[in-house]
């Protein structure tokens, strides 16, 4: 019964630590592109917001489980180090973007949200979420 109490705990505490670098995510997304992310998917129904945010979702989601899956430390330095990989697979992922905004015409931010279809760039950017984010869950690996 206590090793049940143990790892509901440690599962709840990493739940945590997980949703709150989702968390980071979102906010991320809302920062790089112009509007309101929320308003854009939930009432204007931008499938270029959504396909990024979900991208970036994946991402971390896929970072912070490669952290917990690999961390075989205590709770406490398991949960640091799934923190720490889950912000610099944040980290990267805005740097691929904006070097991909560097690299591309116009401002990319704009040019995902800009309409109700779905622009190319809007694949190129999930795209490159998603291979940051197997990047930094291999590395962890």
């Amino acid at each position: 019964m206590n090793s049940v109490v143990h790892e509901s705990g440690a599962a709840l505490a990493y739940g945590a630590v997980g949703i709150a670098l989702m968390a980071l995510g979102y906010l991320v997304v809302e920062v790089t592109t112009p509007g309101r992310l929320g308003d854009q998917i939930w009432l204007e129904r931008n499938r270029g917001a959504a396909l990024i945010l979900a991208a970036k979702l994946l991402g971390v989601g896929t970072i912070v489980a490669t952290a917990i899956v690999t961390s075989d430390d205590g709770l406490a330095q398991g949960l640091l180090d799934t923190s720490v990989f889950g912000v610099l697979g944040i980290v990267l992922t805005v740097v691929a973007f904006y070097l991909l905004d560097l690299l591309t015409p116009g401002k990319l931010g704009a040019t995902i949200v800009a309409s109700d279809v779905l622009h190319p760039a809007c694949w190129v950017v999930a795209a490159a979420d998603l291979a940051t984010a197997g990047i930094v869950a291999a590395a962890i690996s």
